[in-house]
């Protein structure tokens, strides 16, 4: 697709827009990924910015035992599918496992690794390995400099298709900080830069075993990220976050977002 192409040149070039990648923490139902992604659409296409439809086909990573998961491998991963083939548009998912990042290669064209599993040799090879996008989410606990090694594994199986987000670094038990400098350091490997303005203001580790955030400052890191060179911004959004099913706490109000959007091409016009 032109978009994936987009995102490689925006490596090299500040010409033109970041690209986004947007949608919900997690496929609910069978109609709400399709509502979030045409309006998305709509959105980013009035603005010339590049969309890559963001849903995770289930959550690995919960607090608690009894926390939602999906509504089913195989039946999320053919939702994600239906809106790249109807809406003619790029998705990614997260994978978990070697075998998941084979499964789930022929329904997305971006394969996303989680910061947690972010140094996990096996699955960042088996990533590699399906020739799809690989984009791999920094651990709260690397450093940017530490991500080159990553990239190296993803790298080593001839895979040169490779994107790396910053989700900020861990500050304590409860809280993340972003640190801007570390923007510049990763697009020295040669890779897009992606900043996570939602996981980035999570506030995990909560006593009620449900992470928290801080949404309202969504715009402020994303402006940031803007003014300091990203290549493309991650968003979650959801039409009422707080009946969302993961991640609630920390994304964006899906009204929001056009006049988001709006302010942050201005700032990059006005950066470049």
């Amino acid at each position: 697709m032109p978009v994936l192409k987009s995102l490689f040149e925006s490596a090299s070039s500040k010409q033109g827009n970041f690209f986004l990648i947007a949608g919900p923490c997690v496929i609910e139902n069978d109609q709400m990924g399709y509502e979030i992604a045409e309006a998305i659409k709509r959105i980013t296409t009035d603005l010339n910015i590049p969309y890559v439809f963001k849903a995770s086909y289930k959550k690995a990573n919960r607090s608690r035992l009894d926390s939602f998961t999906g509504i089913g491998d195989e039946k999320a991963l053919n939702i994600i599918d239906d809106i790249r083939k109807s809406l003619q548009i790029p998705v990614l998912t997260d994978i978990h496992t070697c075998e998941e990042a084979v499964m789930a290669s022929g329904k997305v064209d971006i394969l996303q690794i989680p910061a947690f599993l972010c140094r996990q040799t096996d699955l960042l090879v088996a990533a590699g390995q399906t020739g799809s996008v690989v984009n791999i989410k920094k651990g709260q606990f690397l450093s940017p400099g530490a991500m080159i090694y990553a990239i190296e594994k993803v790298r080593s199986t001839g895979n040169q298709r490779i994107m790396v987000t910053e989700r900020g670094t861990t500050f304590g038990y409860g809280d993340l900080i972003i640190d801007y400098r570390g923007i510049p350091e990763m697009q020295g490997f040669g890779v897009p830069v992606v900043l996570d303005a939602t996981h980035s203001l999570q506030q995990p580790n909560q006593s009620k075993g449900v992470t928290g955030g801080l949404p309202h400052l969504i715009e402020t890191v994303s402006r940031a990220g803007v003014a300091a060179g990203i290549d493309g911004l991650f968003i979650e959004t959801h039409p009422d976050p707080a009946n969302a099913m993961s991640d609630g706490a920390n994304m964006l109000k899906l009204d929001k977002l056009k006049k988001l959007l709006e302010t942050l091409v201005r700032i990059r016009k006005a950066s470049y």
